[in-house]
């Protein structure tokens, strides 16, 4: 008699809820900062982390996890300086070692995070002058092709995109950084896409998440953010060239 063998069953990973804002990632699991526990290491009696969220399929596990520690690196829930092992963030998703270190490696190629070899990964802390070098380097790139597009791109196609700005904005007005951090990137990545270059929108989107610590602001700074997005469209919108100029050196000063 023939016997068929069962696959293996699919790998779930299971993604922690957002961490309150302003918490650590020592706070947010119940661990004093500095402890193993706080740093991602693996310790024996750890309590086990709550998993309000539902499971993915196996298949979309590295993309889920990547994403949701691109969300725990925007909150502050992965703390700038600490390190985190893969073993104990896969406990944490409920997965396995090896997708978090997959999707560790691509956040460190991002520079968000370095190697810590037989350790872990550490988060990147940027100083005020690296953030200004790549705020430098960003207006760089996408102060001259932003001032092209509003030379060449017609109003319509700038309305198209007042949907991006007003929700940067509600987003801002909620105060999560992390989803904050997205609307920003999303409505940068549309006003450059305009130029079709996608290795300029890849270039921009690289820089602007190794700058990600600049969004861990207030409220109101990063409602002041999202209202530079919608006064920049209306200006691109109604050609306002001078303004566009002001508007667009202004946002990438902010960012220092």
């Amino acid at each position: 008699m023939n016997h068929r063998a069962h696959p293996a069953p699919a790998e779930t990973a299971r993604v922690p809820a957002q961490t309150r804002s302003g918490e650590t990632a020592g706070e947010a699991t119940g661990h004093p900062a500095g402890t193993p526990a706080a740093r991602g290491e693996h310790t024996h009696g750890e309590r086990p982390m709550p998993q309000p969220r539902p499971a993915v399929q196996r298949a979309s596990v590295r993309g889920q996890i990547l994403d949701a520690l691109r969300t725990a690196l925007a909150s502050g829930e992965l703390a700038p300086g600490e390190v985190y092992s893969a073993p104990a963030l896969g406990e944490r998703f409920g997965v396995s070692a090896t997708p978090v270190r997959e999707a560790m490696q691509q956040l460190a190629l991002e520079g968000a995070v370095e190697v810590v070899p037989n350790r872990g990964f550490r988060v990147v802390e940027r100083g005020a002058r690296e953030l200004a070098e790549l705020a430098e380097v960003r207006a760089l790139i996408e102060v001259p092709v932003m001032m092209r597009l509003a030379r060449s791109v017609p109003a319509e196609r700038w309305a198209m995109l007042r949907p991006l700005a007003e929700e940067s904005v509600r987003v801002a007005a909620s105060g999560c950084r992390a989803t904050y951090a997205e609307a920003d990137r999303a409505f940068h990545r549309a006003v450059l896409a305009l130029a079709g270059n996608e290795q300029l929108v890849q270039i921009a989107e690289d820089l602007q998440r190794r700058a990600l610590p600049r969004l861990r602001g207030t409220r109101g700074e990063l409602m002041a953010d999202a209202a530079e997005h919608a006064a920049l469209l209306e200006a691109l919108i109604a050609g306002e060239l001078d303004a566009v100029r002001a508007l667009v050196a202004g946002h990438f000063a902010a960012v220092r």
